[in-house]
């Protein structure tokens, strides 16, 4: 095989390897879109709809049917005080993706 016909084919396969990462990636967002609508704002517990709810100045998901509440990022911490034992920080190191 000559050394140009070996040069095409590595841009062939390189072309083809960057396809496929980008079909990949593609399919990987598309999947978390199709998931986020699938559970947007529905009760973990019972699958109802969450309503959203003004607690001391923080807006926060309970659902209607089992009473289950949804906290975003923060809002904990905004609701108790800064943790001063340590239980927060824990929690959210259990649960860090």
């Amino acid at each position: 095989m000559s050394e140009e016909n070996k040069y095409f084919e590595k841009l062939e396969a390189e072309k083809k390897a960057r396809l496929a990462k980008d079909l990949r990636e593609t399919r990987e967002r598309e999947a978390l879109a199709a998931r986020k609508r699938l559970h947007w704002l529905k009760c973990g517990k019972c699958g109802a709809d969450m309503n959203t709810v003004v607690f001391r100045g923080v807006e926060i998901e309970v659902c209607p049917d089992c009473g289950a509440v949804l906290l975003d990022q923060g809002e904990l911490e905004l609701l108790a005080g800064k943790d001063q034992s340590g239980v927060f920080q824990h929690l959210r190191d259990i649960f860090k993706h």
